[in-house]
């Protein structure tokens, strides 16, 4: 399972960081910078390397990414519509999406 739902945010995380290079807002609800969209395609390719490695592995990087997620979360809730950490651009709705994302890896890790 957990390496079904990797290979299904491999997906997601790619063309999310692609599709930011070119148009946004994302979906005309997500900002993004270079560095959102840099952060979303190396959190895709991390978890497509990790979706073929032994299952113990997969979770423990679904495990962290639930944790980084969840930070990321709570930083851009506390400070809305500034920079996470005074490096990548954010709005609320990618504070939800950052939550949803959290919860995935979380289930993925843990679940």
């Amino acid at each position: 399972m957990t390496k079904n739902i990797l290979i299904t945010l491999v997906v997601i995380l790619t063309l999310v960081g692609v599709i930011g290079f070119f148009n946004d807002p994302v979906l005309g609800l997500f900002d993004v910078d270079l560095t959102h969209n840099l952060v979303h395609l190396l959190s895709g390719l991390l978890a497509l390397y990790f979706a073929f490695k032994p299952e113990m592995a997969a979770r423990n990087f679904a495990r962290t990414f639930a944790v980084v997620y969840g930070l990321v979360t709570i930083l851009g809730f506390l400070m809305p519509d500034t920079p996470v950490l005074g490096l990548m651009a954010t709005n609320m709705a990618d504070n939800w999406l950052h939550l949803l994302l959290a919860l995935v890896f979380g289930y993925a890790g843990w679940g």
